[in-house]
């Protein structure tokens, strides 16, 4: 529907964009470089963000542009995640069967990641997502996943990262030994005016708009609304799309952008 009515190639505002054709802000470029720099230095870091702000997408550049002959990236979402079960989806990762007991599990992993160090000479990149739902006991296992060696070498990089509120949690005292081990803390934040225009502008390019759809203030209506969110400003800017098709209007203006938005408002 919004392919054809805009004389488009492809459908805009969608999270399947390639990696090479993502729209790199300042603060995106920067998330991506320190991540890349986690994992080349072998360090322990923090990724914060708010929701829909880019932080999977940045974790999927990231991947995208390892050498998987020097790197082995590995990834765990699970809200529930358990110590025992924590071991095992890691080693299902690195194509072995896990022992049934956790301190056996913990073991295996241990031998996995350093014969994947020594012997292949690669590094393992870890990613725990959705980490600010963690409970205590897992966030206390990342704090001795960072004890290989008794600090002396890691043989792998291990990137947490979460929701703002996971930095309130790590604050308290009893989680200081892990804040102590962050080699580096990022927060990746909504986009500025002028960038929410120029992702506007690069995704319709990107999908073949030959000329601009949306009227700057209508651009600024939405973006004093979405915060610069990108995942909300995908879903905003969709939606006006939808109601210009259903109008008949090849423009979107700020009476768009304000009815659409008053839906949104209502919910």
């Amino acid at each position: 529907m919004i392919v054809q009515f805009f004389e488009l190639k492809s459908l805009p505002f969608t999270k399947e964009i390639p990696v090479s054709q993502l729209y790199q802000s300042a603060s995106f470029r920067e998330c991506v470089a320190r991540l890349k720099y986690m994992a080349r230095t072998r360090s322990f870091g923090l990724v914060t963000g708010e929701i829909g702000a880019g932080k999977s997408t940045a974790i999927r550049a990231l991947k995208e542009g390892l050498d998987m002959k020097q790197f082995n990236f590995m990834y765990l979402c699970d809200s529930s995640l358990k110590p025992r079960n924590f071991y095992r989806g890691l080693l299902h990762q690195l194509g072995i069967i896990p022992e049934h007991l956790r301190g056996e599990a913990k073991r295996q992993f241990d031998h996995a990641i350093w014969d994947l160090y020594d012997c292949q000479k690669k590094i393992a990149v870890i990613v725990i997502d959705e980490a600010h739902l963690l409970q205590g006991d897992m966030l206390q296992e990342i704090r001795f996943l960072t004890n290989f060696q008794v600090d002396s070498i890691s043989p792998l990089a291990l990137i947490i990262v979460g929701q703002p509120e996971l930095r309130a949690t790590l604050k308290m005292r009893l989680f200081k030994p892990i804040t102590q081990r962050m080699n580096i803390r990022f927060h990746l934040g909504g986009l500025e005016l002028e960038e929410t225009k120029a992702y506007v502008d690069h995704q319709l390019t990107v999908a073949g708009a030959k000329h601009p759809i949306f009227t700057t203030e209508a651009i600024e209506t939405l973006h004093a609304h979405t915060r610069g969110i990108a995942r909300e400003i995908n879903n905003v800017c969709t939606a006006c799309m939808l109601d210009a098709v259903v109008r008949k209007e090849k423009i979107i203006d700020t009476i768009h952008a304000e009815r659409v938005l008053m839906e949104y408002k209502e919910l």
